[in-house]
């Protein structure tokens, strides 16, 4: 076929050339292509794994895990916050369905979630396991020989000498050695090799990955929080029915709940009292008696934020405080219905407080007719005169309990739960004064609220504290905590340790005098590996120094100059 250019045409004969190679292309029979050979199931499982394990798939595997865990943290868990589920539920009967279908209420223990856990997991591995063995190789082996032409190496420098070729491979030697190389002579060369933390930096990168997010599954599926008012003078005991609150993960058994129990004997809070951080707590701690099973010997503590009691493997630790009002509630007949403390629950900066105080059983009015008794209560800790819903500061300064009395049916026995915190008014009447107005008065310690129509009267006794304690397990935090440590080291070592080789050459010329050769070769491009080349021509050439000029040499045809190129910092 006839060769032609751009601005030919081509001719008769090259589009019969070009029509045939096209027809023997585009014309193979299909019988023909269906008969030869295919992937097979094997072939097919090598690529699925080598595409699996490679770095690329582990890193968008990464990418996906932190963009699935997004709508864990956004949308409500159940196994976090099943009200929260329900609430979500009730306002959004569109979208509910879509995520019930999606796993978007248990992110963290659906399918697909599940999967792209653990095909990380298998990724991961595939990537370091063949990585390991082929550097435990390395390890085992030693540097490669010098190239024959150590010219065409990036960094190289030469000089000719009059000692002895031997004498120079030595002095090399024991100069990288020296410098932690790993060094041997072989042939006429000594060869050398450094940096192999840069390689276990990265492979303890990926296995410390592998660590975390194994400790983070085994903590998500064995971990269990749960948390506990406690009154001062109450105590505690670590089982299911003792808990305000309690959730846990998946594989979690109540019976591995650690066996202690604690006693909150008191808690003390101090606060700033003038400046810009007034009402900052500066104390806040409680003291507890607490033993270790069913007949442990009592010790005593004291909890502090951030200072939990660790016990039987499980966490104790201070949360929140409060107060609870003493009071007593008696019917119209002065018999006495309720007598307790009512834990209120903070609703500011100075503890200003607000619960509901809940007479259910044994009260009667003044006719004799069964009800139930409500108030809602305010507490003030510092109260100020002409600010009868809010404490001037969080501490029992000039106590204050606001009641609003209500009598009716609290609807506790619809069989609907409701909080104890909370006051359902729908079948509720308010008590009313002589001017039929709300009843509402403000009570010191001591004092007692009467109510009318000979209705009873509450007392205001006194105020206890309480502080709230969280409970946790969370096995795998440990090894968590490690692995992420090993993790940023690792990255700090595959960063910023660099791999390089170096060689010297020392061989006699034709006119007697010693030629010595050096180069290094990184890698990857770095300006250090020049400057530790001159470095160390440096010293060698102190201990070898430059022979006056000979007769010309033969010139290395790959080279414009092959005499004598001294180190940065050596003298000719």
């Amino acid at each position: 076929m006839s060769k032609t250019t751009a601005d030919e045409p081509a001719t008769t004969s090259d589009h019969q050339g070009l029509g045939a190679a096209g027809s023997q292309l585009s014309t193979a029979p299909v019988d023909t292509l269906a008969g030869m050979p295919g992937l097979g199931v094997i072939g097919w499982t090598r690529w699925f794994w080598r595409q699996l394990t490679s770095m690329r798939v582990a890193l968008l595997l990464l990418l996906l895990l932190a963009l699935g865990a997004i709508p864990g943290s956004l949308i409500p868990q159940s196994g976090n916050d099943e009200t929260k589920v329900a609430d979500f539920r009730a306002a959004h009967e569109t979208l509910a369905p879509l995520y019930d279908r999606l796993g978007l209420f248990h992110v963290y223990s659906s399918v697909w979630f599940s999967a792209v856990y653990i095909l990380l997991f298998v990724s991961l591995i595939g990537c370091i396991v063949p990585r390991t063995w082929q550097f435990v190789g390395q390890l085992r082996g030693r540097p490669p020989g010098a190239p024959k032409r150590l010219t065409r190496l990036p960094a190289y420098t030469t000089w000719r000498t009059d000692a002895e070729p031997e004498q120079v491979r030595e002095a090399a030697l024991a100069l990288l050695r020296k410098r932690r190389f790993r060094a041997h002579l072989v042939g006429d060369a000594v060869a050398a090799e450094k940096g192999y933390l840069r390689e276990v930096g990265n492979l303890a990168f990926h296995i410390a990955l592998i660590v975390m997010l194994t400790a983070f599954a085994w903590g998500q599926l064995f971990k269990m929080e749960g948390n506990k008012l406690v009154l001062e003078g109450d105590g505690f005991s670590n089982t299911l029915t003792q808990y305000d609150d309690f959730k846990s993960g998946t594989l979690f058994d109540v019976d591995d709940l650690a066996p202690f129990s604690f006693t909150l004997k008191d808690f003390t809070g101090t606060y700033e009292v003038s400046g810009p951080n007034k009402g900052t707590p500066r104390t806040y701690q409680a003291a507890l008696t607490y033993s270790e099973g069913a007949y442990g010997k009592e010790r005593k503590t004291t909890v502090k934020v951030n200072h939990p009691l660790e016990i039987g493997g499980s966490k104790v630790y201070l949360t929140a405080h409060g107060y609870a009002p003493v009071v007593t509630v008696k019917d119209g007949r002065g018999k006495v219905v309720y007598r307790g403390a009512v834990p209120l629950l903070p609703l500011d900066s100075n503890v200003t407080s607000s619960g509901v105080v809940k007479v259910l059983d044994g009260y009667k009015n003044a006719k004799g007719v069964t009800e139930q008794l409500a108030f809602q209560a305010f507490l003030l800790p510092s109260y100020a005169e002409g600010n009868e819903v809010s404490s001037a500061f969080p501490a029992l300064l000039n106590p204050v309990l606001n009641l609003e009395p209500y009598h009716g049916d609290l609807g506790v026995d619809s069989g609907i739960p409701q909080s104890v915190y909370q006051l359902d008014k729908r079948n509720m009447k308010p008590f009313t004064d002589a001017k039929d107005l709300q009843l509402r008065d403000n009570l010191k310690p001591g004092e007692t609220l009467t109510l009318p129509d000979g209705a009873g009267s509450i007392t205001y006794d006194g105020t206890k504290e309480w502080a709230n304690f969280q409970v946790t397990q969370q096995p795998g935090s440990g090894w968590a905590l490690a692995g992420s440590v090993a993790a940023i080291l690792g990255l700090a070592g595959s960063l910023f340790i660099q791999r390089r080789r170096v060689w010297v050459r020392a061989v006699r010329g034709a006119d007697g005098v010693t030629v010595v050769e050096m180069a290094a070769l990184g890698r990857s491009e770095s300006a250090k590996v020049p400057e530790e080349l001159g470095d160390l021509a440096g010293i060698l050439y102190d201990r070898a120094p430059g022979a006056p000029e000979g007769p010309d040499t033969p010139e290395d045809p790959d080279t414009p100059d092959s005499r004598a190129v001294p180190a940065e910092g050596s003298e000719k």
